[in-house]
C-alpha cells in the first residue's frame, strides 16, 4: 500500500457542458442535474445517475438539455435532512451486456441499511433506457464486505475482465480504500435471487496520499484494455461515510495489470470533486470523462474531459 506522489504537473480538465435538464421535468423544477456521481458512456451517450434523485439522467449531445428517465418511485422530500435519510445514495453506474441485450446498473452506497439498493435498467437497441427497470438486493454482497471491512462506502464499480470490481471509499484518518473482486456470475445470481450470500474473491487495500492533510478515497473506477483501469477519487474531509464534508481536490490513478498504483494525477482545479469517470483507450492515449458533484443542488453538476 505503498503511496505515490502526485506527477509534478497538475492535470488539466476541460469543461465540455453543464448537465442542464428541463427543468419542467424535474421533481424540484431545477434547469439541471446535480450530485452526479456515476458514469457511462456508451451508444453515443452519456448516462449519470446522482446520488441524490430517483431518475437516471441521458445526454445524447453537448448541448441539448439532458432526458430524465425515473428509475425509483416517487420523490424524495424537499429538507436537505429528510432527503438524506430518505435517499437511496446511488453512487455507482456499469454498463453489463452479453452480446445481445445490455443494462446499465446502478449500484447503492451502502453507508446505510436502505442503501443496499441496485437498480438494473435495461437498453433497447439504440441505447434507449427502458421504464421496466428492475430493482435487486445487495445485501448478498455487501453483508459479507461490512463483516470484512465495516462500515462500508461502495462509490465506484466496473467490469474488469470476467469480475466485478466494487471500490470502497475509506474515511480519511481511519480506515483505507478497497477494490473488492467478484465473479461476473456472482453478480448476475444476485440480480437473480439466486444467490444470499456472496463472499470477495479478493480485497486489496489501498491509500493515495492527501490533498491539504485529507486523505484521497475512490470515487469512481473504470476498465481499460489488458486488465488495467482508471480511478477517480476526492480529498474529502468527513468523519464518516454519511456526512458530507468539504473538498480539497481530487485526482485521477491509473492501476496496472497487477493492481498496483503506477501514476497519480492531481486535477489542476482545486475545487472539482470528480464523483464519476468513463474511459476510452486508444492509440494516441485515453480519453476520459468526468462528471462532478458540487454537494448544492443549486449548482448543476458538470462533464469534463481530460486526456492521458
Amino acid at each position: 500500500m505503498n503511496t505515490l506522489p502526485f506527477t509534478t504537473q497538475a492535470l488539466a480538465a476541460e469543461p465540455l457542458r453543464s448537465l442542464t435538464v428541463n427543468a419542467a421535468e424535474h421533481p424540484r423544477g431545477q434547469p439541471h442535474f446535480s450530485a452526479a456521481s456515476g458514469l457511462v458512456c456508451a451508444h453515443g451517450r452519456a448516462y449519470v445517475v446522482s446520488d441524490d434523485e430517483h431518475h437516471l439522467a441521458v445526454f445524447r449531445d453537448l448541448h441539448s438539455p439532458g432526458v430524465l428517465h425515473r428509475i425509483l418511485p416517487g420523490d424524495l422530500p424537499q429538507s436537505k435532512k429528510a432527503r438524506k435519510q430518505l435517499k437511496p445514495d446511488l453512487e455507482a453506474l456499469l454498463l453489463l451486456s452479453d452480446g445481445n441485450h445490455s443494462a446499465l446498473v446502478a449500484f447503492g452506497s451502502g453507508s446505510r441499511p436502505n442503501r443496499d439498493t441496485g437498480i438494473v435498467i435495461p437498453l433497447g437497441a439504440r441505447g434507449e433506457p427502458s421504464s421496466r427497470v428492475q430493482r435487486f438486493d445487495l445485501k448478498p454482497l455487501y453483508e459479507p464486505l461490512r463483516a470484512a471491512l465495516g462500515e462500508i462506502n461502495i462509490e465506484g464499480a466496473m467490469l474488469l475482465g470476467g469480475s466485478l470490481v466494487l471500490l470502497h471509499r475509506g474515511i480519511s484518518g481511519e480506515s483505507v480504500n478497497a477494490a473488492v473482486h467478484y465473479r461476473l456470475s456472482e453478480l448476475r445470481a444476485v440480480i437473480q435471487g439466486k444467490r444470499h450470500t456472496v463472499a470477495p474473491r479478493a480485497i486489496k487495500p489501498y491509500r493515495f496520499g492527501a490533498i491539504d492533510g485529507v486523505d484521497l478515497g475512490f470515487t469512481d473506477g473504470a476498465a481499460l484494455p489488458g486488465g488495467r483501469w482508471l480511478f477517480c477519487a476526492a480529498a474529502e474531509n468527513t468523519a464518516d461515510s454519511y456526512a458530507d464534508g468539504p473538498c480539497r481536490g481530487s485526482a485521477l490513478g491509473v492501476v496496472d495489470a497487477d493492481g498496483e498504483v503506477v501514476a497519480l494525477h492531481r486535477l489542476a482545479d482545486t475545487a472539482l470533486k470528480v464523483e464519476g469517470i468513463a474511459a476510452r483507450a486508444h492509440a494516441a492515449g485515453i480519453d476520459i470523462c468526468l462528471v462532478t458533484d458540487a454537494d448544492d443542488p443549486r449548482l448543476s453538476s458538470q462533464l469534463l474531459f481530460t486526456r492521458l
